[in-house]
């Protein structure tokens, strides 16, 4: 198998990921408080979404690579 066909099936993978999931979120530790000795941090919580047209790009720019990369010269 190629690369441009590998390629294209990772995009496909994550075009569909970007439609079933729509987004994803993660947590970071933020210091809120720091008076010497004694510190105080809180979770601050972050969601990331993914666009719909960004998962329709990367479905359909796939879907070419692994036709590109199939074919024979």
């Amino acid at each position: 198998m190629k690369g441009t066909a590998i390629a294209g099936i990772v995009l496909i993978v994550l075009g569909l990921g970007g439609f079933a999931l729509g987004g994803f979120s993660f947590t970071t530790k933020e210091k809120v408080l720091d008076l010497g000795p004694i510190e105080a941090t809180a979770d601050k919580k972050h969601d990331v979404a993914i666009p719909q047209i960004a998962a329709v790009i990367a479905f359909a720019a796939g879907i070419a690579l692994v036709i590109a990369g199939t074919r024979k010269a």
